[in-house]
């Protein structure tokens, strides 16, 4: 394993420390940290994937409850994860599970629409995960899943500020530390959130070099939520990385 990689999976339980121990008030139930419970799934994800410079740093805001609640990797699509990047194992269970979301690993039934979506993408333009790897990267702002007790998904931006502040602070240093590894030249985020975080980072933390000429932007985020996304999401993320000079 290289010092790259090594220092990579070193921030990320760096970050868990930091998270595990929070608390929310209502309407959070209950809280998921899957980069905790999933830490085995998680580092064959970087042990893969994360070594070496690279070209495009994608950010997502936060897991999906049956995605990378499930597998511990960002957009974390169980058939994506299994059969494209090669990654398969069992998870452990969060300390307080929630009965209506249940983490089953890779025997979950349920499919990840925002993922099937994205690594469909790349699947779909690279001949192989190693391929895509090769240049890309995949990451989530924040690793913490918050849930109410109807089960329903509540998104960082809905919580209080002051309840977020150490959430803030470490993810922006972690996604630093990341930026600082891997030196892409293209920061995207997956939505306007994840594009705003990393403005804010850049401007925070600054963990560039004098070599690096950073390119932030973003791509229409792939939740079946969104009406656009609905339509056709692929070939418009598509245009939009030709758009930017990234693809």
């Amino acid at each position: 394993m290289s010092d790259e990689v090594q220092a990579v999976m070193d921030a990320a339980w760096e970050l868990n420390e930091v998270l595990r121990p929070l608390r929310f008030s209502e309407p959070v139930s209950h809280v998921y940290l899957p980069t905790d419970y999933a830490w085995d799934r998680h580092c064959d994800y970087l042990r893969r994937y994360a070594g070496g410079k690279k070209r495009v740093l994608f950010l997502g805001m936060n897991p999906g409850p049956w995605g990378m609640s499930q597998t511990g990797v960002p957009f974390g699509e169980i058939p994506a994860v299994r059969d494209w990047l090669g990654i398969d194992g069992p998870v452990d269970k969060p300390e307080h599970e929630h009965p209506k979301r249940p983490v089953d690993g890779f025997d979950c039934t349920r499919s990840e629409v925002s993922g099937r979506r994205l690594w469909g993408l790349f699947a779909e333009t690279y001949p192989s995960a190693e391929a895509f790897f090769a240049e890309h990267f995949v990451a989530n702002y924040c690793p913490l899943v918050w849930m109410a007790e109807t089960g329903r998904n509540i998104t960082p931006d809905k919580l209080p500020k002051a309840e977020m502040q150490t959430v803030e602070q470490a993810c922006q240093q972690h996604l630093a530390r990341l930026i600082e590894l891997m030196q892409p030249r293209y920061l995207i985020g997956v939505g306007a959130y994840a594009e705003k975080k990393l403005a804010e980072t850049m401007a925070l933390h600054d963990p560039g070099s004098e070599e690096t000429e950073y390119h932030i932007g973003k791509i229409l985020h792939p939740s079946p939520a969104s009406p656009a996304a609905n339509r056709g999401w692929a070939p418009q993320a598509e245009k939009q990385l030709q758009a930017m000079g990234v693809w």
